[in-house]
């Protein structure tokens, strides 16, 4: 058989422990065929074999984003965005501007704001946003989606008056008077997506296909779409990804998660996770212990220094009950714990439910985040044999001074990247998009460095938690694969697994760290054909 792509001349970091390096890879069809140095590789060559010089340039397995919002990513692709807006000020500003280019009465809507890195330091409220957009409805989300803020309009649309209750596992902010402030935490923030006209399937499909273009640039082949809780998203993008398959306009690999709320109906229809095709299979069930610590909705065992515990969402015995019926059924779960306390309480469920041997996952069960977690609970983890981590190093360099405001020196708690290497626990990294910068390269940078996007501290923050490249690297390839069922088939650049690969401008083992996050993709090849070529 010959190859119909060969790439030679590279430094190849294959993510195979048995064959760690190469120079040289083969491609027929959509399978590896061979790697190894260059005059073997080559030889493999016809005529029509289509033969690339990588001059030297690196090459790495494509890279698997395994938390991922991607669906909610493409329902507000042209939302704006506020991740780059550097202060209260420039908030009020782009909206001003995006006044402009929108009718009167239409909704306006962004996300990504983060307060804490404002020189303001401020929250938004429903006045300010009545002030610059006072003919709109408007609601912009706080960068870790646990909060939104609505002006008037919005509030009076979604129907949030003064007598309107908090929905379960949210809160309307109120002031003194009993008037909401506009601020909503956690699920109340639905009751405005609840109001927001619904996009039609044809407009999201088109969407999510600008967005995978996007994700191809930046080196990702796979990606696990993961659901928020609460809301209609559940049923409707399993539809989308499924129309999208069918249609033959999927050129990207996911497993789409299903929401907690879907367990009994996911075991009826029969829905496993790991089922479907190379391109398209159903993951695991979503569950929410806790929130999130930008909206102090964490849930924690001591008090923030600036609120008070956070907040449980779920109730624990009932994410119990629902494993114990998914897990039998071939469904696995992956559970949000941002908090120490909800690490805490889901470490030991997980505990307790090993103990009566109820878990026999043929894909583990996950816990998400793994954010903030005290030494005694990560060692008790470390001893479960049916769970791995996932967490998302950009959410570090985004947090650094909102962690400092409201745990101070417990901070050393968050993001033990090599303590949870270091136990030997599988760690799969991720972006968290569009919470964080889906580019896996700024991960990387994240996990290494430990500063945020503009170097800062110095230092690092808590270096100790840093992670090598071939660790971090490994937590966007091989690992993801192997805990998600596929690394037979995924994760590296071994023969006859699936031709997904990459090709980056400038070596990421051999620069300097600070500079990781700059490197940009030469190209990227899903399925043996390339999908984005920069050369």
């Amino acid at each position: 058989m010959n190859p119909d792509l060969i790439l030679y001349n590279g430094i190849i970091h294959t993510q195979d422990d048995s064959l760690p390096f190469a120079r040289a890879v083969a491609v027929s069809g959509n399978r590896i065929l061979a790697v190894g140095d260059d005059t073997d590789i080559l030889s493999l060559a016809s005529q029509e074999t289509s033969i690339i010089d990588l001059e030297q340039k690196l090459v790495l397995p494509g890279f698997i984003d395994s938390h991922f919002h991607f669906y909610d990513f493409a329902l507000n692709y042209d939302s704006i965005d506020f991740s780059k807006v550097p202060s209260f000020v420039e908030m009020e500003n782009t909206i001003v501007k995006k006044t402009a280019h929108i009718p009167k009465g239409h909704w306006i809507l962004g996300q990504g704001f983060n307060e804490s890195d404002w020189p303001e330091n401020r929250m938004p409220d429903r006045y300010d946003l009545d002030r610059v957009a006072p003919e709109h409805p408007v609601c912009i989300w706080r960068c870790d989606l646990h909060l939104a803020v609505a002006n008037s309009m919005a509030l009076e649309r979604a129907g949030i008056r003064p007598d309107t209750p908090n929905p379960p596992e949210g809160v309307i902010v109120k002031d003194g008077t009993g008037t909401p402030t506009g601020v909503l935490r956690e699920l109340a923030a639905n009751l405005i997506k609840d109001a927001v006209p619904e996009q039609s399937d044809e407009t999201v499909m088109q969407n999510i296909q600008k967005a995978v273009k996007d994700v191809h640039a930046l080196g990702m082949t796979s990606i696990h779409d993961i659901r928020l809780m609460g809301g209609r998203d559940g049923v409707d993008a399993l539809r989308v990804w499924r129309k999208l398959r069918a249609e033959d306009r999927l050129d990207i690999r996911c497993h789409v998660a299903l929401p907690g709320e879907m367990t009994d109906q996911a075991i009826v229809q029969g829905l496993h996770t790991g089922a479907g095709d190379d391109r398209l299979k159903i993951g695991h069930l979503k569950f929410f212990a806790d929130g999130g610590m930008g909206a102090r909705t964490a849930w924690m065992k001591e008090k923030y220094l600036d609120a008070e515990y956070g907040m449980p969402l779920t109730p624990v015995d009932e994410i119990e009950a629902a494993i114990i019926k998914a897990d039998p059924a071939g469904l696995s779960a992956m559970v949000h714990c941002v908090g120490t306390k909800a690490n805490q309480k889901i470490i030991d469920m997980f505990e307790r439910l090993e103990q009566k041997n109820a878990l026999i996952p043929l894909i583990p069960h996950r816990i998400e985040h793994l954010q903030m977690i005290e030494p005694e609970d990560l060692a008790k983890l470390a001893t479960l044999q049916h769970v791995v981590a996932s967490c998302q190093p950009n959410n570090l360099s985004l947090d650094i001074s909102m962690i400092e405001m409201c745990v101070g020196e417990k901070g050393k708690y968050t993001y033990m990247l090599k303590s949870i290497l270091d136990t030997g626990i599988p760690l799969m990294l991720s972006s968290d998009a569009p919470v964080c910068d889906p580019n896996p390269l700024a991960g990387i940078y994240s996990a290494v460095t430990r500063k945020r996007m503009n170097h800062t501290p110095e230092q690092g923050w808590h270096k100790e938690q840093a992670i090598t490249v071939e660790e971090a690297v490994k937590g966007y390839t091989i690992t993801p694969a192997i805990a998600s069922g596929v690394g037979n088939r995924l994760g590296s650049i071994s023969k006859n697994k699936f031709a997904d690969m990459i090709v980056l401008h400038r070596n990421i083992f051999t620069v300097e760290p600070d500079e990781i996050a700059d490197v940009k993709i030469a190209l990227t090849i899903f399925d043996g054909k390339i999908v984005y070529n920069s050369t």
